[in-house]
């Protein structure tokens, strides 16, 4: 029997332990609510398909330029993540492309740059070259200058058999919240690159691969997800609703804060699915600076904002640091980018008769006289070359950059230097001839004409013949004629047969030879000399100089049903 006392001491003890368990059970709760109510704001800093564009492009951007707009940026929030969507560098400038990218990669670690994915330019030296790159990116070299950042890609089948130091996502921690950054490469990309260079490594389905890295990083605390990948809008439809891969990629995920696209060369921003998706203009024209805030304790979202930046050199001090790194490479290409060629009465512009400023909807005059400098050099009678491999403009710009290897001068005429002609064709890719049968061209033309009236680096720019194509009819009957130039370039010479009794020499690149942008394989027949298509391009340029360039008529869209929607491009007045 217990007596009184001992049974009420008991009943003291046990409410002290019961009240001691429930103030220590308030404490860490109201520890988790104050954690919960606090917030953290992450800056995220974003550029497109940079290509190594060291050197501001008509006074915007250049990385000595965007290190200080991102310096600036950082200093006023430090919790920054700053990134790049793949092709930072390939298809460069002579100033990166000249010296195996190097320039462009220390460029990127002098910018600050923590992460990027991998687009198909990455790929354009193969991938020897490209683990080069990622191991310089990455580097902890004191030697090498600024900061090391890492390549990551999810969605890459064999990656790791191919390349070493590439994940599926990096994660940055801010204030106790952790964000996950995972990479997608374009599904497409082995076709738009010189066959073989990806070795084994096979793209697998971009949105699977996300979802599946967004739940392991969710396994390793991250609370905040964003995707960057190089896919890109491809334009608007008569609602001006966007269309195009980057918006096929969103719609496809869940869960994910923030998307980054890349590749196309559009300004771009939408909420899909619960995510911002934003994409920039290509080369630096534009970076977004998007914030978001979140609670701590539960990483919930309670803001999100972007805004595009157009980084204009003139509004900050350039970056020394990376004027520096620049001077040598800069110094070493004078004495051969600088040389003047000749002249031309007109600007040779990139961009096409039709406005679009890559080339890649009409007849452009660089696509005439690159593919007229393939025939003079091969001695064959037609041409054609994929316009995703025409960069530039071939005349000197008007006003003048001291960072490029033009002269000052007052137009006409218009220079034309050995550095422009690189800045046109900077892939190293070889002016070759293939014998074809009639059918084949055919089918190397309904190849480039397979994707209008949406814009692609397939489009065929073509020289000798005229071609006529009709936007409306199924993708593979769409050329309806092909005649040959007359000796005065007009439309005026006889047809082309296009079947497979008629037998011709085609001027091409080595490129689109082999297959690449999905064209006909005919690497078996090719035959080359060793020429490069830009030693062609500057040969012809010399030899014809003062240039005289007209558009002729070479590509005509035609239009049957002009209301079905496949309209056919509009030619500028």
């Amino acid at each position: 029997m217990t007596e009184p006392g001992t049974r009420r001491r008991h009943s003291r003890s046990t409410l002290f332990v019961v009240l001691a368990a429930l103030i220590a059970l308030m404490i860490p709760l109201g520890a988790d609510a104050a954690r919960g109510g606090q917030t953290t704001t992450i800056q995220v800093l974003g550029i497109s398909d940079w290509h190594a564009q060291l050197d501001p492009s008509f006074g915007v951007g250049g990385a000595a330029a965007l290190s200080s707009f991102f310096k600036a940026d950082r200093a006023a929030n430090p919790n920054t993540i700053t990134l790049t969507a793949g092709d930072d560098f390939g298809a460069s400038p002579p100033i990166s492309g000249f010296f195996d990218e190097v320039p462009g990669v220390l460029g990127e670690r002098l910018m600050g740059i923590q992460v990027g994915t991998l687009g198909n330019h990455n790929f354009d030296a193969g991938i020897d070259h490209l683990q080069d790159m990622i191991d310089l990116a990455g580097s902890t070299d004191p030697s090498v200058v600024g900061t090391p950042f890492e390549y990551v890609s999810a969605n890459l089948t064999n990656r790791d058999e191919n390349l070493s130091g590439v994940k599926d996502y990096k994660i940055f921690q801010f204030q106790g919240v952790k964000v996950a950054v995972i990479g997608i490469t374009n599904p497409e990309a082995p076709s738009l690159v010189f066959p073989g260079n990806f070795g084994t490594i096979v793209p697998s389905d971009p949105i699977a691969a996300a979802m599946r890295a967004r739940d392991a990083a969710r396994e390793d605390g991250a609370k905040v997800f964003v995707a960057i990948t190089h896919m890109g809008i491809e334009g608007r439809n008569s609602n001006n609703v966007a269309f195009g891969p980057l918006v096929d990629f969103a719609n496809g995920l869940s869960g994910f804060d923030l998307v980054f696209g890349d590749h196309t060369n559009f300004m771009y921003q939408a909420e899909i699915n619960g995510a911002l998706v934003i994409e920039n203009l290509s080369k630096g024209g534009s970076y977004s600076r998007t914030s978001l805030t979140v609670r701590r304790g539960t990483a919930d979202l309670v803001s999100r904002s972007n805004t595009f930046v157009t980084p204009t050199a003139s509004l900050v001090t350039p970056d020394q640091a990376v004027l520096d790194m620049l001077a040598p490479y800069r110094a070493a290409l004078a004495p051969i980018l600088g040389v003047q060629l000749g002249t031309s009465s007109v600007v040779v512009p990139r961009a096409d008769i039709c406005g679009n400023a890559d080339g890649r909807l009409c007849e452009s005059l660089i696509g005439d006289l690159v593919t007229d400098a393939m025939m003079a050099h091969t001695g064959a009678t037609l041409a054609l070359t994929n316009a995703g491999g025409l960069r530039a403009n071939l005349t000197c710009p008007v006003i003048d950059n001291a960072a490029d290897f033009c002269p000052a001068f007052t137009a006409p005429p218009y220079p034309i230097t050995r550095g422009q002609t690189f800045e046109v064709l900077p892939f190293g890719n070889f002016a070759v001839t293939i014998d074809v049968n009639g059918a084949e061209l055919k089918a190397m033309l309904e190849r480039g004409f397979s994707l209008m009236p949406g814009a692609s680096g397939r489009f065929p720019q073509v020289g000798g013949m005229c071609v006529t194509y009709n936007v409306e009819a199924a993708i593979g009957s769409r050329v309806t004629s092909v005649v040959r130039q007359a000796a005065d370039g007009t439309c005026t010479g006889v047809a082309v047969g296009l079947t497979a009794a008629s037998s011709y020499t085609l001027a091409t690149n080595d490129f689109t030879a082999a297959g690449g942008d999905g064209y006909p394989n005919f690497a078996s027949r090719v035959v080359s000399d060793g020429t490069t298509l830009e030693q062609a391009l500057a040969d012809y340029v010399v030899a014809n100089t003062p240039l005289t360039p007209a558009v002729q008529g070479r590509i005509v869209c035609t239009d049957p049903n002009p209301a079905s929607g496949n309209a056919c491009p509009t030619i500028l007045p």
